[in-house]
């Protein structure tokens, strides 16, 4: 027998991938995932030996039900009750202000509230950042003036030139005696040995999220934390698509010399409450902190703010039981009588939000999505192409930006509500990564991003459906071929 497998030892592992593959079939078969995930697992597993199983331990394994993530035990803090309490909106207070902002509104609200507990905050003041050096600019001001803590987690955190900038401000800051603490994605950013040595030196506490020693060759690379949320004082906020790397700062410094079009939000105000309860969950997660883990009443400042703007803090990940950010968009979608404006760089929509968006269109609903022409991903670029033809039969606007890479993830809907987050419009933003999102109901917002939609049409080309359809054979392959990865990638 071992003679037989030695002289056959190709035919023996394959027999043993194909063994293998089945198990692995059948329990991703039992999970009951997304029915076009589990088929794109499936075909790899049959179609492509070992490299199969390679993309199932990668992509197919979903976390969401089994809980890896349980941090129950800070979510029953009293700090974070009672300050969740206090800024509790009841029913029938809702149902008054329904009549004012929060038009075709309410369902969304109740969601939120409903699965993650995401209190409705009224007392908000927003500035809409445009592209990073404006949010830098504004990042820099408040960190000098900080008076208690500073709080970051990103998915990119790089100590290149803006990075090494950030950094030395924090460290200027912690020598006032000010509390930083950090949290940086273990695949996404790079910190160098000599910067930690420095941040080691004042007591800034840095912790990355699921370190991996092999990114690209574990399945933990699926689960990242893709979020950009920077907190000083409890009390200012910022939210958005601008990473800390050079390549979000249109300057020459940016090695990559292309243009970053990006948005970025700032918030003073008790919406920064749900950001910082957010960041304490990760927190909670990346130190591995026992139930008796104590928050300090400084992270929750009493702020006496007049009601000015509505916000909602959406966040989703492995770690929640529904997929609140998605599940807010589509029923932003579905509520739309007007308009929608959607910015995005990567389109890869799930069947739930495709099929909402062509039904509003031909419901009589404008839409109009902007996407870049490039993009960072081969993959995702061809598999988003695969989406416009439907999108074009159904009477929806594609336009393509080519000034650079269009970064930008923001949703406007009847000019009354708006999005602007961490989240794409694809399916690993939905179902794997940890993102979080700002919803904001509130015309004067939803309108200013309704101006700079317009400003990036001059750096757009539309997509023009009979032009379309004749585009090369080539190209509708690679689209295929993608699209067939969609749900993985």
């Amino acid at each position: 027998m071992l003679n037989w497998v030695l002289s056959n030892w190709f035919l023996s592992l394959l027999i043993i991938n194909y063994i293998v593959a089945l198990s692995a079939a059948f329990f991703l078969i039992r999970s009951n995932q997304n029915p076009r995930k589990t088929v794109s697992s499936l075909l790899f597993l049959v179609a492509l030996p070992f490299l199969g199983l390679g993309i199932y331990y990668f992509f197919g394994l979903e976390y969401r039900k089994s809980k890896i993530f349980k941090r129950k035990d800070l979510n029953a803090n009293e700090l974070i009750q009672d300050w969740n309490k206090r800024l509790h909106v009841s029913n029938d207070d809702l149902d008054k202000y329904e009549e004012t902002f929060l038009i075709d509104r309410l369902k969304m609200v109740k969601l939120l509230r409903h699965n993650q507990a995401a209190p409705l905050t009224l007392r908000n003041n927003l500035d809409v950042l445009i592209n990073g050096r404006s949010k830098f600019d504004r990042v820099f001001e408040d960190i000098k003036n900080a008076q208690n803590h500073i709080h970051l987690e990103y998915f990119i955190l790089s100590d290149d030139h803006i990075g090494t900038d950030v950094i030395d401000a924090l460290i200027e800051a912690a020598k006032r005696g000010i509390e930083v603490k950090i949290i940086y994605d273990s695949v996404g950013s790079s910190i160098s040995r000599a910067n930690k040595s420095r941040m080691n030196a004042v007591g800034i506490e840095y912790e990355a999220f699921m370190p991996v020693l092999f990114s690209k060759f574990t399945r933990k690379a699926n689960y990242r934390d893709h979020r950009k949320i920077f907190i000083i004082d409890g009390s200012i906020g910022y939210i958005g698509g601008v990473n800390i790397s050079d390549d979000y700062v249109n300057e020459p410094v940016n090695h990559n010399g292309q243009f970053w079009r990006d948005t970025h939000l700032r918030i003073e105000g008790h919406a920064v409450k749900s950001l910082q309860a957010q960041w304490l969950l990760n927190w909670y997660f990346v130190k591995r902190q026992d139930e008796n883990y104590e928050i300090p009443s400084s992270y929750f400042p009493e702020i006496d703010f007049p009601e000015n703007k509505a916000v909602q803090i959406a966040a989703s990940g492995p770690d929640t039981d529904w997929a609140n950010i998605m599940e807010a968009l589509f029923i932003a979608i579905n509520t739309a009588e007007k308009s929608i404006y959607i910015t995005t760089p990567y389109f890869i929509p799930n069947e739930a939000i495709l099929t909402s968006l062509k039904s509003a269109a031909r419901s009589g609903v404008e839409i109009h999505i902007m996407v870049p022409k490039k993009g960072d991903s081969w993959a995702a670029r061809y598999a988003s192409r695969s989406y416009f033809q439907d999108l074009l039969e159904s009477g929806i606007y594609v336009h393509w930006y080519h000034r650079g890479m269009l970064h930008a993830k923001t949703m406007v809907v009847d000019d009354m509500f708006c999005t602007i987050g961490t989240s794409n419009m694809d399916y690993r933003s939905f179902d794997i990564n940890f993102e979080i999102n700002a919803l904001i109901y509130d015309e004067e917002i939803s309108q200013e991003l309704n101006v700079q939609f317009q400003k990036d049409l001059e750096y757009c080309e539309e997509v023009l459906l009979e032009l379309w359809i004749k585009r090369d054979k080539a190209n509708k392959f690679k689209e295929s071929f993608c699209r067939l990865w969609a749900p993985l990638l």
